[in-house]
């Protein structure tokens, strides 16, 4: 039963949680279809309804659905919209409708585009019911979404391995939770990751398993853990040395949607850029820093190959 969105372990319904997704920009297209007789489409474009102008009626209503589809559908979450439109095509016997909808937010607004579509149908069959008693609403349907896990679309899949550093972990005194979150939130990506390993805060062996694992033709390393302000915290130290060019859109990114959730991320240290043919990113080692990469890093980071072998930016 868990395995579903909307569903508890018990089978009840429930909202999904979308704190830790990142805020992008997103937009829908929706469309559909209001069949009527050719003579109201005739009065609609003549703007002779005796109710008056059904177009202008029905972009309004359009509009005014779209802002209160959480509303209508109790387990959309409410979204700050920053744009909706809705336009209307003619042809002999049938009006289609078409609404866009944008956000910057951290859920699609699929379900407003198409409540907008729906409620400006409703709103001209209203309109029109007193002339025209055949119209049939039908071929409501999402036409395009993008934004979130959407956009871009992105078919290449790194490899990925994953260093986890730590004294305790490695001494067999804790559990490493952090490199496990990477690494299943990478596989469940469609990534191979087959290199982990957990080494003690400081080692040496940092620097000879980065090279090896680059030798092996790992395309993304991530470290988690040592890069805090302690004395043993040298991992940052170490990967500066490992990387030829910085890559600070991705530092930038982590930084700001970690101290968008919790103030003292604002002391956590990170780096992120080139070797070769590989990406290196340095990660703080808690469970919260490794969910934030997830939510930052997939699929826009899965781009930077293509960039890398010559691709469109």
């Amino acid at each position: 039963m868990n395995d579903f969105s909307h569903l508890d372990s018990r089978g009840d319904v429930k909202m999904v949680d979308v704190t830790d997704k990142a805020a992008t920009v997103r937009m829908a297209i929706a469309e559909g279809k209001i069949h009527l007789q050719q003579s109201t489409i005739a009065l609609i474009q003549d703007d002779s309804i005796p109710k008056g102008n059904v177009l202008t009626t029905a972009k309004l209503s359009g509009i005014q659905a779209a802002k209160k589809t959480a509303e209508l559908i109790p387990l959309c979450h409410q979204l700050n919209l920053s744009w909706v439109d809705v336009e209307f095509e003619f042809s002999d016997r049938h009006i289609t409708i078409k609404s866009t909808v944008k956000t910057r937010e951290s859920t699609g607004v699929e379900m407003e585009a198409l409540t907008a579509v729906s409620q400006a149908a409703l709103t001209i069959y209203d309109m029109c019911k007193a002339v025209d008693k055949t119209m049939v609403i039908g071929d409501v349907k999402l036409v395009k979404k993008e934004g979130g896990t959407s956009s871009p679309s992105i078919d290449y899949r790194p490899s990925v391995g994953v260093i986890v550093m730590s004294d305790s972990i490695s001494a067999g005194d804790g559990e490493d939770k952090s490199g496990k979150i990477l690494v299943e939130g990478f596989k469940n990506a469609g990534c191979v990751v087959d290199h982990y390993t957990v080494l003690p805060d400081g080692s040496d062996k940092l620097t000879t398993n980065v090279q090896k694992w680059k030798e092996e033709g790992v395309e993304l390393i991530l470290t988690s853990g040592g890069t805090g302000l302690g004395p043993r915290d040298l991992t940052i130290q170490t990967m500066k040395k490992l990387i030829d060019e910085r890559l600070p859109g991705i530092e930038q990114a982590l930084h700001a949607f970690g101290r968008g959730k919790l103030k003292t991320a604002m002391l956590s240290r990170l780096i992120a850029g080139s070797s070769g043919n590989s990406i290196i990113i340095s990660l703080p080692g808690s469970r919260g820093a490794a969910k934030d990469a997830l939510s930052v890093l997939i699929p826009s980071i899965f781009h930077a190959y293509d960039m890398m072998q010559g691709g469109k930016h």
